[in-house]
């Protein structure tokens, strides 16, 4: 498909798309903050814990870029 094959349209969907999806889920959790009042501090403690996989998922990537 255009030029590409499947093993690079995957690889720019696994790049951009989760990263797309991943920028769209803090902006979920900041939406929930903003909803239920939470304050500075609560709106931390969101981003902490709930984006505490989204850092370990990014983490991951990096792992695996430096140990090839």
């Amino acid at each position: 498909m255009f030029g590409y094959n499947e093993e690079q349209i995957a690889q720019f969907g696994l790049t951009f798309g989760v990263g797309a999806f991943m920028l769209y889920m803090v902006f979920i959790i900041v939406q929930l903050a903003r909803e239920s009042k939470a304050g500075r501090f609560g709106t931390f403690v969101l981003l902490l814990v709930l984006g505490f996989g989204l850092l370990g998922f990014a983490a991951k990537g990096l792992i695996k870029y430096f140990l090839r």
